[in-house]
Order: C-alpha cells, then sequence, then structure tokens
C-alpha cells in the first residue's frame, strides 16, 4: 500500500495560513457610494485555478496620494489578535487569498494615477504570491473608461497591443470589473500571460 504524502512533499509556501486578515478585500470605506469590485481568477498554464494564491492591491488615494491609512487595522483588546480594518478610512491597500476556485474579490474606490506622474493612466498595482514561485510577481489593472490615457502611459506605450490587454480590467456589470491572472500562456493560445513587471 502506497503511503500518503507527508508535509514535507508538499510544494510550499502556502501563503493563506498567516498572512489574509479580516476584511483585507475592503479597500474603500465601508459604504462609500463610488465602490467599485476588482474579481477574477488566478489560473496556471493550463488553465487551471490557483486556489492558494494571495494576492496585494496598492493603489493611489482619490488625490493621487500614496500615504493610504496607515494603522486601520484593529486588535483584539485582550488577544492582540487582528479583528479586521476600521472601516472609516481609504487604506490603498489590500490583500486577498483566492478560493477553492481560483477566485478572487476586493472592493475600492476608482482607480487614480500616483500624483507626480502626470502621463500614468489610473491602475491598480497587483503583486501575486504562488506555491511554486520562487519570487512574487508584479503585475497592474488598468480600466476601460480611462483609455483615452493608455496611449501615454508609460507601461502601456511600449507593450504591443495583444500584450496591453491583458493588462486592461473588462466591465462585468454597474461598478464591477474582472481581472483574470494567467501566470502563462495557454498550449492552445486561447489567452496569453498575464504582463509582469521587473523591478531593478
Amino acid at each position: 500500500m502506497p503511503l500518503a504524502p507527508t508535509p514535507a512533499q508538499t510544494v510550499g509556501p502556502f501563503y493563506g495560513y498567516a498572512l489574509p486578515f479580516p476584511g483585507g478585500e475592503r479597500i474603500a470605506p465601508a459604504g462609500h457610494p463610488g465602490t467599485v469590485t476588482v474579481h477574477g481568477c488566478v489560473r496556471d498554464g493550463a488553465g487551471a485555478p490557483i486556489p492558494d494564491a494571495l494576492l496585494e492591491f496598492w493603489q493611489a488615494g482619490p488625490d493621487g496620494s500614496l500615504t493610504g491609512a496607515p494603522g486601520s487595522l484593529r486588535r483584539d483588546p485582550v488577544t492582540g489578535t487582528v479583528i479586521g480594518r476600521d472601516g472609516v478610512d481609504f487604506t490603498g491597500f489590500g490583500r486577498v487569498p483566492t478560493d477553492a476556485d481560483g477566485h478572487y474579490v476586493v472592493r475600492t474606490l476608482p482607480a487614480t494615477a500616483p500624483a507626480g506622474c502626470p502621463d500614468a493612466a489610473p491602475y491598480l498595482a497587483v503583486c501575486l504570491f504562488a506555491r511554486g514561485l520562487l519570487h512574487h510577481l508584479f503585475t497592474r489593472v488598468y480600466f476601460p473608461e480611462h483609455a483615452a490615457a493608455h496611449a501615454a502611459d508609460p507601461l502601456l506605450a511600449r507593450l504591443p497591443a495583444e500584450r496591453a490587454k491583458t493588462l486592461l480590467a473588462r466591465p462585468d456589470g454597474p461598478g464591477r470589473y474582472r481581472f483574470d491572472v494567467h501566470l502563462q500562456q495557454a498550449e492552445d493560445g486561447t489567452y496569453e500571460e498575464t504582463v509582469f513587471l521587473a523591478f531593478r
């Protein structure tokens, strides 16, 4: 009879264990009328969903500032465990795991361009962690309503149109956008690998 795999034989690390926190998907203040939802699926090169990836979202505030709201996480006064955001401040940061179907969701304010970057189109910065990746990956989410600014954006302007499309969210209902992340191009060519960025 074959032996069952032990934890030492599995591929890690497992990001869903300690990094997610309650309310990590809520970047916008609770009940804010301008809140938008960005959701999607993280998939491998075979198109299979990745059920234990972790995504971090970073964005400029409505005024273009990058300060966010440090200290917005609350802790239980007795145990010290994180119990979630205060629900009042725009944090500029979110951290969400994918579910069993590789799906994620984040609720935030519409993207703005960072102050001091006059040519940048509004975007969300994304950092992706997943098992088997030796290094985390960086990408961006751009939005269709800012198409006029895409031609001047320093990143999008340097990409071929087919590659730039992998960074564009698709409208998916009122105040909703879909953005899927593909770690590799499909073998049958049905979708391209998402553009990932290298920072030096």
